[in-house]
């Protein structure tokens, strides 16, 4: 994989979580969000974006929601739980997504807002069509993802790098 083709990024936020009496970490998914994970799992898998690998947070509703998008995938790609992604700003995302190895052509990052809307707006130094109108009316519900561009090794991710390619969410 040469640097100068072009890398994806997926920022995926967890599908609706449940409010039972468990720490934040332990929230497991609500029945909407388990229907919602699924339906983007399928809006992932007809995008035709073969990833190399997913970073899901260890938070239960990610993992929840990683297992259902998943199963909708043609090949399943590596999947590390990172510890890293959960509370993270998106400055803590950037770096952990720089330590990724540049044979991974297309990463999909699952985690929580607001980190991973506030990574979507701060990478995306321009955008196709009207992706980031739609993220901007729309914000960053459960279960939305969007779909970043950007050309170099990982270790050159830096705000503005990247190109918003195209954004979906469960009511789109």
């Amino acid at each position: 994989m040469s640097v100068a083709e072009p890398r994806r990024i997926v920022l995926f936020r967890h599908a609706k979580a449940d409010w039972p009496q468990v720490n934040d970490h332990e929230r497991p998914l609500a029945e909407r969000g388990r229907k919602d994970a699924a339906v983007a799992g399928r809006k992932l898998a007809d995008s035709g974006i073969l990833f190399d690998l997913a970073l899901c947070s260890t938070a239960i509703r990610t993992r929840e929601t990683w297992k259902l998008a998943v199963h909708e995938f043609p090949h399943r790609p590596k999947t590390v739980y990172e510890e890293r992604v959960y509370e993270a700003s998106p400055g803590e995302l950037i770096a952990v997504l720089n330590e990724t190895p540049d044979d991974a052509q297309n990463v999909l990052l699952i985690g929580h807002n607001p980190g991973v809307q506030g990574l979507a707006e701060v990478l995306s130094g321009s955008a196709d069509d009207d992706a980031r109108e739609r993220m901007s009316r729309r914000g960053f519900p459960a279960a939305a993802f969007a779909v970043l561009s950007f050309t170099g090794s990982w270790k050159s991710l830096e705000p503005g790098v990247a190109t918003l390619l195209d954004y979906w969410a469960p009511s789109e």
